[in-house]
């Protein structure tokens, strides 16, 4: 739960007064709102000010070490999709899901549609959005058991369960074997 603490203004000039100090208590950070009366303009700060430490205790962190982690953060870029990465995987895919989703009874004749549906939409996002580490979403596989119960398939949510049980265990690895030989040349 995040909460803010809202304070009167206090005055510290003529042209300027802060009128908003909030405090969220599981990213500590202070910050204060400053508006500028002659310029009709509002400036915020924000100083995250603890941190915590592995052992349970905050430690004190300085305001341009954050500001630096957070602007090498913003500049990383993923790699593009590798279509050559997204055709491999999405067979490694299919035909898990085949085989698991065979073993299950509440797919009857259904299962090569099902597996057909899951698939489609893993290749799609593998072929647009996959970039590496970092970027595998759950949004395909939300849209995998949303699209299964549209259409009336049986076992939605089982589907999306094993297909995102299976992206998370391969996906990223094979992205870092596909990979390998590129980060050395």
């Amino acid at each position: 739960m995040i909460s803010t603490m809202h304070l009167q203004p206090l005055a510290i000039s003529s042209s300027s007064s802060f009128t908003h100090i909030s405090l969220l208590p599981s990213f500590p950070s202070l910050c204060f709102s400053q508006s500028h009366s002659n310029l009709s303009t509002s400036t915020t700060i924000c100083k995250r000010f603890l941190s915590p430490s592995v052992n349970g205790k905050f430690a004190t962190l300085p305001f341009s070490s954050t500001k630096r982690l957070t602007t090498r953060a913003a500049e990383y870029k993923f790699p593009d999709p590798i279509p050559e990465f997204a055709d491999s995987e999405t067979e490694k895919f299919k035909s898990h899901l085949l085989k698991k989703l065979s073993k299950r009874d509440i797919y009857g004749e259904s299962v090569e549609e099902v597996v057909g549906v899951c698939t489609e939409i893993f290749s799609t996002f593998l072929h647009s959005e996959y970039g590496g580490p970092g970027t595998l979403l759950v949004l395909p596989f939300v849209d995998m058991a949303d699209t299964l119960n549209e259409r009336g398939l049986p076992g939605g949510p089982q589907a999306a369960r094993a297909a995102i049980k299976w992206a998370q265990d391969h996906v990223d690895k094979d992205w870092k074997e596909w990979t390998a030989g590129d980060s050395n040349s």
